[in-house]
């Protein structure tokens, strides 16, 4: 058996459920073993998220995994942005409600931050609450770059109807209240599968780190040649 194929692990730094499935999902063809954090830590790390952007937060999650795992290591932060909030929830997406709230509960402080607004907006506001979900992907490899942390971005554009009404049994997060542009005013919610990975912000990521972690997988298979040689 090939060093290469030895070495391609990758752990994901998560253990949100509908992120790992998500992940899964769109690494599914790629040159790599994907295995939870929980599968490789027994007892992952709780990584306070304080950074003020979706990057740090993705690069501190990364680079905190690897360390611990010695292992090639994904990270995600992602979150929504509504422009009439000036871009809340954002990185605060998974934790709007409070801290360890649920999905429910954000949801709930969203419709409540929207309907605020909209008492102080002008009467027969007609337009929905412009919106888009902003996903950053960091991959750390403790065998190339230095163990940097490379960084890619997605964003899935859309909005939140007027009637701020949940729809769809998919997805997990704010899905039920995202209208995604371009799909026929469905929300994210009420997509197959294989519809979100294909439009979503973290699908559209994970396009754009492909070819760089292909690159990523042969510079580290010649460097770990090069160790064992």
């Amino acid at each position: 058996m090939s060093i290469a194929r030895v070495r391609s692990e990758l752990v994901l730094a998560s253990t949100n459920r509908g992120k790992l499935k998500e992940l899964q999902a769109l690494l599914a063809g790629l040159p790599v073993d994907v295995r939870g954090v929980h599968e490789v830590l027994a007892k992952p790390p709780h990584v306070v998220e304080d950074g003020d952007t979706f990057a740090a937060n993705a690069a501190k999650k990364a680079l905190t995994v690897a360390g611990l795992t010695h292992c090639m290591t994904l990270a995600d932060d992602s979150g929504l942005e509504v422009d009439v909030l000036d871009g809340r929830p954002g990185v605060r997406s998974a934790r709007f409600a409070y801290e360890g709230a649920t999905d429910a509960e954000n949801n709930a402080a969203l419709v409540k931050a929207l309907e605020a607004v909209g008492h102080h907006a002008a009467e027969g506001r007609e337009k929905p609450f412009a919106a888009r979900f902003r996903c950053v992907l960091a991959l750390v490899d403790p065998f190339t770059n230095g163990g940097e942390p490379f960084l890619v971005d997605g964003t899935c554009e859309g909005s939140i109807p007027l009637t701020l009404s949940p729809r769809g049994a998919f997805g997990f997060g704010y899905d039920p209240l995202f209208v995604v542009d371009g799909m026929g005013g469905r929300t994210l919610a009420e997509l197959s599968d294989d519809e979100k990975n294909a439009v979503s912000h973290r699908g559209r990521a994970m396009a754009r780190l492909a070819p760089a972690l292909e690159k990523i997988l042969a510079a580290r298979d010649e460097t770990v040649r090069r160790i064992v040689r």
